[in-house]
């Protein structure tokens, strides 16, 4: 079992680990099991994440909008953390979800360097549009409750312009930013604001679908959703877009993967309610979403299954998968 205590935080080198891990996997988002009647499934999501980390992503960040964080009570999230440091092992860097106001963030981000984060992704605070001075001091008030690297995340009503980028990229743990806005125009001159070295990586719902748009703006990490319950599909994507395979980008996209984007974009939620349904159609262990969000109904399920089957199987991969 890896310490939780953490005197030894090096941003930088975080930073590196999630840099060389950008360049070798997508960065995988986890899902959160629970049973039936809601409860938190430890035992379930353990096997499922030992999974996960055996398909090599570059990164897993737990409790994050994915592994529905905002649903989470500080026990459960504690737990949730400190079970994905443990499967992880050091092999890859854990980077776990904070959010809210500012003091709750950094009650989350507290527990979860005890349980042995190496970083934290900052969530869009609750509710209330800000300027920029106020998104620029909520990083600096939770980089001051915590050792711990973050990773802003700008979508909903957090939209950093440059200047502001250039003024969290000197607030020493501010080691890079998750964009989920897809705004490429806005987003080059960012990356052109920051310093060398700044992170930043695709954080849209369904990023592959954006991944070669993002490219050109040089951001080609991405988080994978799909990762969370086909890494088979998500695997054979990064690898043929790396490696120049047009033909098989455009076959996964056309086949697979705008079809999973029209079905998610019928139901709000559907980004985190299908990767769950599509996951317990492959037979991991994961249960139902908590409230509130929804479970698909009996036809989008079907639909949703059709869409699974027709992706595993432009990559040769069995539809069941045992955690």
């Amino acid at each position: 079992m890896r310490s939780v205590e953490r005197f030894d935080v090096d941003p930088e080198g975080v930073a590196q680990r999630l840099r060389d891990g950008m360049a070798g996997g997508v960065l995988a988002f986890p899902l959160t099991s629970f049973r039936e009647d809601g409860s938190l499934d430890l035992e379930s999501y353990r096997a499922y994440l030992t999974a996960q980390v055996a398909s090599e992503p570059g990164a897993l960040f737990p409790a994050c909008g994915t592994g529905e964080f905002g649903a989470l009570e500080e026990d459960e999230y504690r737990a949730v953390v400190r079970t994905a440091v443990e499967v992880a092992g050091g092999q890859l860097p854990v980077v776990a979800g904070t959010g809210y106001g500012w003091a709750q963030a950094v009650r989350f981000a507290r527990i979860a360097e005890e349980a042995g984060a190496d970083a934290l992704l900052v969530m869009p605070h609750y509710l209330v549009a800000a300027p920029q001075d106020g998104l620029v001091e909520q990083l600096r008030r939770i980089a001051g409750g915590t050792r711990l690297p973050l990773i802003a995340y700008q979508r909903g009503q957090v939209t950093f312009t440059a200047d502001s980028v250039r003024r969290i990229a000197e607030i020493p743990t501010v080691v890079g930013i998750k964009d989920g806005h897809s705004d490429l125009d806005r987003l080059q001159r960012l990356t052109l604001a920051a310093p060398d070295g700044f992170l930043f990586f695709n954080g849209a719902a369904t990023a592959e679908i954006q991944a070669r748009a993002y490219a050109t703006v040089g951001v080609p990490a991405y988080s994978s959703a799909v990762h969370a319950f086909a890494p088979e599909i998500a695997d054979a994507f990064f690898t043929a877009l790396r490696d120049g395979e047009d033909a098989v980008t455009r076959k996964l996209l056309r086949d697979f993967f705008v079809p999973l984007v029209e079905l998610r974009d019928r139901v709000p939620g559907y980004a985190v309610s299908l990767v769950k349904a599509a996951a317990r159609l492959r037979g991991l262990p994961v249960g139902p979403v908590r409230a509130p969000l929804v479970d698909p109904g009996p036809s989008d399920l079907a639909d949703l299954e059709k869409i699974l089957d027709a992706g595993l199987e432009l990559v040769g991969a069995a539809r069941r998968r045992t955690a």
